[in-house]
């Protein structure tokens, strides 16, 4: 599978929320609804107001294609937030989603690669995540088969839903 990674733009906003649906669904199917809940992001302001943001911004959001057909997501920009700031420079992945579709393909690790070049690009030594940090914490196992440590916990605050556990990890390059 030869995936290639290009700039993305205003158009690929439904594509990526396309993602994050079918990522929401897979979760949901197995249960893990305390990671982004069961509504699809599509249907969210919040969540279209960001992804569109993304796009809008050059060089913030990548696209992950095999044979044409976005098969993943990658935007960079700056952490936010509860997530402490960072005290050098980096560059912060703010969104890495993929098509469970195409679980196995390496996809999420073919945009982390293109994060770290951007930081190499750039002069830049740390390339830096956050991630849910609940449930039995796969992904934060994930991020360390990538490479990643886990650097600060944090939590975000929820109305009427319990708080939102995450994990701030860190590749030094």
């Amino acid at each position: 599978m030869e995936i290639s990674v290009r700039p993305g733009g205003p158009d690929d906003v439904q594509a990526v929320l396309a993602l994050l649906d079918g990522a929401t669904e897979w979760l949901v199917a197995q249960g893990r609804t305390d990671q982004w809940g069961t509504d699809p992001h599509s249907t969210s302001p919040r969540r279209i107001a960001q992804i569109s943001g993304f796009a809008a911004t050059d060089g913030s959001l990548w696209i992950a294609e095999y044979d044409g057909r976005p098969v993943g997501a990658l935007a960079v920009g700056d952490a936010h937030p509860p997530v402490p700031a960072a005290e050098e420079p980096e560059v912060y992945v703010r969104l890495l989603v993929t098509d469970r579709r195409s679980t196995g393909q390496g996809i999420g690790g073919v945009l982390l690669d293109h994060a770290r070049d951007l930081a190499q690009r750039a002069g830049v030594q740390v390339v830096r995540v956050d991630c849910f940090g609940g449930n039995d914490g796969a992904l934060i196992r994930y991020y360390e088969s990538q490479g990643f440590t886990r650097d600060v916990a944090f939590s975000v605050q929820r109305e009427n839903a319990p708080d939102w556990p995450g994990q701030v990890l860190v590749q030094r390059l």
